[in-house]
């Protein structure tokens, strides 16, 4: 009889064992390496007041982050990522994509709860990133015009009218769900949602309306250690 209960009470003792192993296994400090694609947007009004018509953009992401436990199944994760956005917008000439390179703070609240053999991931906080490099491409029949992006927070009178300008500072919020395996790799879903305005204020427009942000959604992939 007790040979039999041995043998039924066997598989419960080593399912809670692994399961306080992985929850062991999570409660620490940990580290990541991520990257995955970007599909963004430059959203808002023109300086008529008219809604922008953009199209997406497909760019990527790439870098790091932390994870620190603060309270059982709830994790700080700070990180640094290399990423691109902007759009593409098109009239009955040409085609335009904005390809900008910003470096990115993100800041995340994470929750993390056993499922199988992993965990599943829900995360949301700030971000705040900054503007490092950009160019625009402008195509149309056989004309094709490349220039580069000036990041600044106002445009005055007598700059150059054949260029793009962007504030160098952006801000807003994400959001993410995904899985962990208990391997430590992982793939998440995000979306983003930008804050503040990119756009500078233009000196040259009377009564400019305009209003840039940024928003975008896209899959990570990566490896915790």
């Amino acid at each position: 009889m007790k040979t039999r209960l041995f043998y039924f009470v066997l598989p419960f003792m080593l399912s809670a064992s692994l399961a306080s192993a992985q929850s062991t296994d999570m409660d620490r400090t940990s580290f990541a390496v991520l990257g995955g694609v970007n599909f963004q947007n430059l959203n808002g009004k023109d300086s008529d007041g008219g809604k922008l018509e953009n199209d997406l953009i497909i760019g990527f992401h790439a870098g790091v982050n932390a994870q620190i436990p603060i309270a059982p199944g709830f994790f700080f994760q700070p990180g640094l990522l290399f990423s691109t956005k902007g759009a593409k917008a098109t009239n009955s000439l040409f085609t335009t994509n904005y390809k900008l390179s910003y470096v990115e703070l993100p800041l995340n609240l994470v929750y993390k709860g056993l499922l199988g053999d992993g965990a599943i991931m829900i995360g949301f906080g700030p971000y705040v990133a900054y503007g490092i490099g950009g160019k625009t491409i402008t195509e149309g029949g056989a004309v094709k015009l490349e220039t580069d992006v000036e990041f600044q927070n106002e445009v005055e009178i007598l700059d150059p009218i054949a260029v793009t300008y962007i504030r160098p500072l952006d801000a807003g919020g994400n959001i993410f769900v995904g899985y962990e395996m208990a391997s430590g790799l992982f793939i998440q879903l995000n979306t983003q949602l930008g804050m503040l305005k990119v756009n500078p204020e233009d000196k040259r427009v009377p009564g400019d309306q305009s209003i840039v942000k940024h928003t975008g959604f896209g899959a990570s992939a990566g490896f915790r250690f």
